[in-house]
This record gives structure tokens, C-alpha cells and sequence, in this order.
């Protein structure tokens, strides 16, 4: 029998339409003798649908006259519970439109790659490839990853960090902050994706633009001192937090200062945009041997310290002036989840998506091992009879 996957994408992001090309990309390459497809697009409301019309790029561009071709669905936050049902159900009909087996999700940015997403798999319990909850929210967060990476040993650029609110209230002592990493630096949105709100300063009235700018997509700002004479080098894991192996590595090409949203996705001489695929770039990777191995390593390194799983790409700056290799981000469902790099690895596609699916079933089985339930109901115990512990717990409380 065919395994039953729900290809979900799209989302409440705004990189719904890079995920609907990764999408796209990752159905096309499945093996249809392995497994039954069924596609799962989230629309920018936070809507679910399903239908054979998703299946093809060019409905996008009327997104009104695509949802009226498609159904909508939801799945249920009921463990154990892996349907997919319909929200409109006519007369007659099912109730749900199929048993999913996995779930592999192509998500991308803000409320999809976070862990917000994951946290509804975990509630159904479905397999699903990619990280866990957690490793997904901190992979998401530029701040608490550095944090997390900082204290593991492994090398990043030095950094500030600070809210809305706190730019709002202390904005002097905010900047006097971030101007102790000395001019030029670079203003991010902590926990924005395909390098949306990010913007270099070179003097203090370009830090006030570009922090203006990253506040109108997140609540939490971080600024990092800008690498001059800068490489931009990334490099895929594919694995779990115990077991992982790199690809080969690669050079994006950047028409700026930034590698931009227009450079990953818009430079393919005209042509649709083809996702992270787009972008033009050096792979494998023109560098030296040891800076290679070193990448290689800190990228498993990374992935291990976030407790990751399935595929992510990490990104690093070499810092040319002094041959320093810091890593930058993590991208926990990465354009194109990386396919690029792991045909260059030997890998194509299809095997990618086999090896993905094979991790979520795997890590399914080991999470059956672990224990949900200490084993004692404390309701039935002596102590906490009756209006005993009523009495005792009443009055703690009203105290």
C-alpha cells in the first residue's frame, strides 16, 4: 500500500509564495509507485485547503479562482487523530477526506517554520519530517539560536538585541548599545526568513530607517556588526540529533551588501521564479580544504546543538579580512529544502524526500519508548482524599 502524505504549505507568512514553490518542487520529485499525495495549502487568512488545482503553479496567480476549485479542510488536535476532514461537508459526503500517514510540511517563515505549525502535529501526533517544536523555534529566533550556539563553543558575530517596546521607551540607551559594535552593522528581524527586513546602517540616521523597517515585521530586533569583506557560504544537514551528515558546500551570489529576497528568488533570467533554485551561486564551493571541513563540521554541530532533524541549511560568513568562519542562521525547512545541494552530494530529490519521510517515521517509533505518564494517579492516593486535600489545597490557594 502507498503512504499516505499531506504536503502542507503556503501559511500566514510572508514567504507563503516561496513555500508554495518548495511545495510544488518536493511533489514533483516524490515517487508516485511510494506514495499518495495529497496537498495541503494554508492561505495567508490561516485557512486550509486541499484539492488537485494546488498541483499547479500557474492558479496561483488568481488565488481567489484556485479556492473555489479546492475544499476546505482541518486536521484536529485530537491525538491519534490523523485526518484530514472537510470543513463544508454536503450531504452524503464523508466526513473526512483521508487518514494521513505523514505529514511533510514546506513551510516557510513566521507562524509555519517556528514550531506553531509543529505543535499541531505534535498534539495529532502524526509523523512529520523536519524539526521538533522546540528546534524549530529556537532555529526560527536569530537571538535565542546565537544564544544557544554562543554557549555551545561555536563561533558567531557578535550581536545586540532588543524589542519594539524597548526601542520605543529606551531608544538612546538602545543605540548607544548597538554602537558599541562600531559602524557599518546589520538590522534584522529576529525571526523573519529569504532575508525579509534586513537592511545594512552605515551612521546612526540609516540604523533609525533600518530598525523602523525590521520593527513593522517582528517584535524583536537583533544587530550584528557587519563583515566587510564578506563570503557568504552555506551548507545542508541531513539527519537527527544523533546521527547527521553534510553536504557540499556553496557560494550565493549577491548583487549588494545583503543576499537579497530578489537575489535567492528573482534572478533566473526571467523565467518563473524556481525558489531557492533561482539563485545564482558557486557550488560545490571554491574554498580551501581545511575552511570546507571546518564548515561541514560546525554545520552538524549546529544542527546537533538545536536538536535538529530531517534537512536544514545553515549559513555562514567568512570574514575574508581574517579567514573567520561564523555561522549566521539555521533555516529549519530551508528553500527547496536544499535539494540543490544534496544532488551535488550524490542525493537526488526523490532520495532526499525518502530519506525525510524515513527520519519522521523513525522518530515517530523512538518517541513511543519514552514515557507520557508517570503512573500514579495522585487523585487515588490517601494524602490527597477527599476533602482533606480539598481543605488543604483551598486554603493554600486563598491565601
Amino acid at each position: 500500500m502507498k503512504i499516505n502524505v499531506g504536503v502542507v504549505f503556503g501559511g500566514r507568512s510572508v514567504e507563503n509564495e516561496i513555500s508554495v514553490i518548495t511545495a510544488n518542487q518536493a511533489i514533483q520529485a516524490m515517487d508516485r509507485e511510494k506514495y499518495a499525495i495529497t496537498p495541503i495549502y494554508i492561505t495567508k487568512t490561516g485557512k486550509w485547503y486541499s484539492g488537485d488545482a494546488l498541483l499547479n503553479v500557474e492558479n496561483y496567480r488568481d488565488t481567489k479562482k484556485l479556492l473555489s476549485m479546492c475544499e476546505e479542510v482541518y486536521m484536529r488536535p485530537v491525538y491519534g487523530d490523523t485526518n484530514l476532514y472537510r470543513a463544508n461537508r454536503k450531504l452524503f459526503q464523508k466526513e473526512s477526506v483521508i487518514k494521513l500517514d505523514v505529514i511533510l510540511p514546506a513551510l516557510h517563515g513566521t507562524n509555519c517554520e517556528d514550531g506553531t505549525f509543529q505543535g499541531i502535529m505534535e498534539f495529532s501526533g502524526i509523523p512529520y519530517t523536519g524539526c521538533n517544536t522546540l528546534a524549530s523555534a529556537n532555529g526560527m529566533d536569530k537571538v535565542t539560536m546565537k544564544m544557544i550556539l554562543k554557549e555551545c563553543g561555536i563561533p558567531v558575530i557578535d550581536y545586540r538585541w532588543f524589542s519594539d517596546k524597548e526601542w520605543d521607551d529606551k531608544k538612546e540607551n538602545t543605540i548607544s548599545k548597538i554602537e558599541e559594535l562600531g559602524y557599518p552593522v546589520i538590522v534584522k528581524p529576529a525571526n523573519s526568513g529569504s532575508s525579509v527586513g534586513i537592511r545594512a546602517a552605515h551612521n546612526r540616521e540609516e540604523l533609525l530607517d533600518a530598525v523602523d523597517y525590521a520593527i513593522s515585521f517582528t517584535s524583536r530586533i537583533i544587530v550584528e556588526k557587519y563583515v566587510q569583506k564578506l563570503k557568504e557560504v552555506n551548507c545542508s544537514v541531513l539527519g537527527n540529533y544523533y546521527e547527521c551528515q553534510a553536504s557540499v558546500c556553496e557560494v550565493p551570489v549577491r548583487s549588494g551588501e545583503i543576499l537579497s529576497y530578489q537575489d535567492k528568488y528573482m534572478n533566473g533570467g526571467g523565467k518563473q521564479s524556481q525558489g531557492m533554485r533561482s539563485t545564482v551561486r558557486e557550488i560545490p564551493a571554491n574554498l580551501p580544504e581545511t575552511s570546507t571541513k571546518f564548515i561541514q563540521q560546525a554545520a552538524c554541530d549546529t544542527f546537533r546543538a538545536l536538536d535538529c532533524d530531517g534537512v536544514a541549511r545553515i549559513d555562514f560568513i567568512i570574514d575574508e579580512a581574517t579567514d573567520k568562519i561564523f555561522v549566521n542562521e539555521i533555516n529549519t525547512i530551508p528553500g527547496s529544502l536544499s535539494f540543490y545541494l544534496w544532488e551535488y552530494s550524490g542525493m537526488n530529490f526523490s532520495q532526499l524526500i525518502d530519506r525525510l519521510i524515513e527520519i519522521a517515521f523513525r522518530r515517530k517509533q523512538d518517541a513511543g519508548f519514552k514515557a507520557v505518564n508517570y503512573g500514579e494517579n495522585i487523585f487515588a492516593t490517601k494524602v490527597a482524599n477527599g476533602a482533606k486535600m480539598g481543605g488543604k489545597m483551598g486554603g493554600k490557594l486563598g491565601k
